[in-house]
């Protein structure tokens, strides 16, 4: 399969230094694995990702989520004139994690000139799906 990415010669190091800094790396988000048409990262189910009663946070999965398509619907265009910025999200809780790693996996909708659609999928440490969302991401002219 051909790669979907604009920037072909992206690494994974190269893609967590520029998250240095950022509410991604304050909650421990770090890109893991980037395929031909996905992209996946973990988050960690702790401290800075708990709800009060000690279960993962709804908005910490959609922090994830929404990191995940943003940087995919970057990588997929040319951000010297362009840059890919969230309109919407959404994301259905079908399960809670109480420990370990989240694993979010990101894959293309719909790619248009003036939007994008990504799917972000959430898993457990047993690989069980929690988390179902998608983001819709304008593609605006950088100033």
């Amino acid at each position: 399969m051909e790669s979907i990415w604009f920037k072909k010669d992206l690494t994974l190091e190269q893609m967590n230094k520029f998250s240095k800094n950022t509410l991604v790396s304050h909650i421990g988000i770090e890109l893991t694995k980037l395929g031909a048409d996905t992209l996946e990262g973990t988050m960690p189910v702790d401290e800075r990702t708990f709800q009060p009663a000690r279960l993962l946070h709804g908005g910490a999965s959609c922090v994830l989520a929404e990191t995940l398509g943003s940087i995919a619907a970057n990588m997929c265009i040319d951000t010297n004139e362009k840059m890919a910025v969230g309109q919407h999200i959404e994301a259905t809780h079908i399960r809670s994690a109480t420990k370990g790693l989240v694993r979010g996996v990101v894959k293309q909708i719909y790619m248009g000139r003036s939007s994008q659609t990504w799917r972000i999928e959430i898993y457990n440490d047993d690989n069980k799906l929690i988390c179902d969302s998608k983001i819709i991401m304008a593609i605006i002219n950088k100033k």
